[in-house]
């Protein structure tokens, strides 16, 4: 369907009959243009559809299956560190793309050509100092945020069924979190930096069999140079970020779907 009335010539006056404020004269009007040229209001109805149709499939939590009026587990504080794990993750993305405009994933020279990216932003970049604590810390809290979501789902029972497909996600998404840290802990190529990459090479090499090639793809090689740090710089900046974004999108869509899931 789409949008009364037909003639564009009679939108004027059919708005004014229904005394429509201007906001709302606005809105319509832009929305009959959109539907003029995409019909919009027909996918719309597709999606509105769809979405009663899915959720009319998918199984009740226990205050909705029961009609019970206490709705105290919805506003419970454990029931928000999901919530709180992705403000998190979305406040450590903005920083981390802001500090990326000056950060140079280099270890040319005595200092490293990083380790000196890092001290101009936290010495003489405005405003620098404040830039990457706000995403140091809003890491740390995404991790504590997420290990406890973790433990609130499994002594909730909220990993059972149906709910075993988004438990398993939430499990790769923690792994991913902790490869996030890593990845990033290694960028300012400081001494910290340089130990916990070494240590990574060790542990990669005492994989039975595959030890050797783990080490090659990941660091590069059995010491740490130019390669590691660069193969670093490319899965936290790169490749974590769409992997973690588009599983944080399916995981909240099932919880969107599905409902949250009460203590039993």
């Amino acid at each position: 369907m789409s949008l009364e009335p037909k003639d564009e010539h009679d939108h004027k006056g059919w708005m004014q009959e229904r005394d429509l404020t201007p906001v709302e004269t606005t809105y319509l009007t832009v929305l009959m243009w959109l539907d003029k040229r995409l019909r919009i209001v027909d996918y719309l109805e597709i999606l509105e559809d769809l979405y009663y149709k899915v959720n009319m499939q998918m199984p009740k939590s226990h205050t909705e299956q029961y009609n019970l009026d206490n709705k105290f587990w919805y506003w419970y504080p454990l029931y928000a560190l999901g919530s709180f794990s992705t403000i998190a993750y979305v406040v450590a993305a903005i920083s981390g793309a802001l500090l990326g405009f000056y950060y140079s994933p280099a270890t040319t020279g005595d200092p490293s050509t990083a380790y000196n990216s890092i001290t101009f932003i936290m010495t003489e970049l405005r405003f620098g100092f404040f830039l990457r604590s706000l995403h140091r810390w809003s890491a740390q809290v995404m991790v504590a945020a997420v290990f406890l979501h973790m433990l609130r789902v499994y002594f909730t029972g909220a990993y059972k069924e149906p709910r075993e497909l988004n438990w398993i996600i939430g499990i790769v998404l923690i792994s991913l979190t902790m490869v996030f840290g890593y990845t990033g802990y290694l960028l300012p190529w400081d001494q910290l930096a340089f130990w916990a990459g070494q240590i990574g090479v060790e542990m990669s090499l005492s994989i039975p069999l595959a030890g050797e090639w783990v080490a090659q793809l990941l660091f590069g090689g059995f010491t740490l140079s130019q390669s590691t740090l660069q193969r670093m710089y490319i899965l936290h900046v790169f490749f974590l970020p769409f992997i973690t974004t588009a599983l944080i999108a399916i995981h909240i869509g099932i919880v969107w779907m599905q409902g949250i899931a009460e203590p039993h």
